[in-house]
């Protein structure tokens, strides 16, 4: 049997299309020339449709997690007070970033499988008196628990407070709706390895007018992730550094393709590839970490294994004898949660195709399910939104 293929069904690094695979062996070019500025300008342009937003759009060559430290030292004093709103293992990341840094981190935690309430936050700030919080740290999607915050509510918060939002949207922007400039956010990033559906290595970053003027006199200590040394020379299109050309190649090429799905229809591809998702997870018998769909996320979903069988053997089984590949549960839920995720360059029949190796894993294990049980239910789902 061949053993070579098989579905990756992470929530990152996500498959990449094929033409954004083969735009990365486009001919090096001279990165401080014009071919290297009409290339950035067209991905720039592109990712502030992304972003929605009508700031520039910055790209950093770092993964992910570099956008909580380029969001704080950019933005923040030495010493700062922020309100970390951890629910999850990269909010966790988050606060903990933040704390390294020497900024003073206070910790508004939310049971993991639950999303942030604004009304918790509103009250905290309430208590603010002396507005000695300076921003807000915002999981937009946390990865690691499939649950999605309310953005919109947590930035205005923040903005009537005083208090700069700063939003991971890693796993989130061009998976699940996201307004920039409409919601008020101050500093929001993704990673190109997300739904972005390119390799990994690049972190588009956006600032607000007023976010700016921080980076302009915020006295933390900066240096690769300083964003003056990109705003100096950016509109003469001078980078500081040498940028990772292929990678810009591969990112313009994932947005082309995006724009021709168009954004909105993104959104709704993964909203049906949830729901999908989590329906073929309960018609297997099992529980989505999340159980309230108010908040769970379009783009992952964290599953509780049964009793009598750990996310690892589950994955193994999954892996060796039904060709894909699942994710397994980070911090809290390590040992009880496996994730499947569908954001980026997946198609239903993608998910159809997890939750069938999910079912078969579980059969082999021992437990009883009903096979087919799982791929019915998510073909009953996709039919249903064909015929809309």
């Amino acid at each position: 049997m061949i053993r070579d293929k098989s579905l990756l069904m992470i929530p990152g690094p996500t498959p990449v299309p094929p033409s954004v695979a083969a735009a990365q062996t486009m001919p090096m070019i001279n990165h401080r020339g014009e071919a290297f500025n009409q290339l950035k300008t067209e991905v720039v342009e592109r990712l502030q449709g992304v972003f929605r937003t009508r700031q520039t759009v910055y790209l950093l060559p770092c993964s992910g997690t570099g956008g909580f430290e380029a969001a704080l030292v950019n933005t923040l004093d030495p010493g700062d007070r922020v309100l970390a709103l951890p629910c999850g293992s990269f909010g966790d990341r988050f606060a903990k970033l933040a704390e390294n840094l020497g900024f003073q981190v206070e910790r508004l935690e939310t049971e993991w499988g639950r999303a942030v309430d604004p009304a918790a936050v509103a009250e905290r700030l309430r208590q603010d008196k002396e507005h000695s919080i300076k921003a807000l740290l915002i999981t937009h999607n946390e990865t690691s628990t499939g649950v999605t915050n309310n953005v919109q509510a947590l930035a205005a918060l923040a903005r009537e407070h005083g208090a700069l939002s700063l939003v991971d949207s890693i796993s989130g922007m061009a998976a699940l709706p996201f307004e920039f400039d409409a919601w008020g956010v101050d500093v929001a990033f993704t990673g190109s390895q997300k739904a972005l559906a390119c390799p990994p290595g690049l972190l588009p970053i956006a600032f607000s007018a007023a976010a700016h003027e921080r980076v302009k006199t915020a006295r933390s200590n900066r240096g690769y992730f300083d964003l003056r040394s990109f705003t100096k020379g950016w509109e003469q299109h001078n980078l500081p550094f040498t940028p990772a050309v292929s990678l810009w190649y591969a990112l313009r090429e994932a947005l082309r393709l995006l724009g021709e799905e168009t954004l909105e229809g993104a959104w709704q591809r993964h909203e049906l590839l949830g729901t999908m998702c989590r329906a073929g997870v309960r018609a297997m018998g099992l529980r989505t970490l999340p159980e309230d769909d108010a908040y769970a996320s379009n783009s992952v979903s964290a599953v509780w294994t049964p009793e009598g069988v750990t996310p690892k053997e589950l994955r193994a089984t999954a892996r060796k004898f039904f060709g894909v590949q699942l994710a397994g549960g980070q911090g809290k839920v390590e040992n009880n949660v496996f994730r499947i995720g569908h954001l980026g360059f997946f198609m239903p029949y993608d998910v159809v195709s997890a939750l069938v190796a999910t079912e078969q894993s579980l059969a082999y294990l021992g437990k009883p399910v009903q096979i087919g049980a799982a791929a019915t239910a998510a073909q009953k789902v996709w039919l249903e939104s064909v015929k809309r």
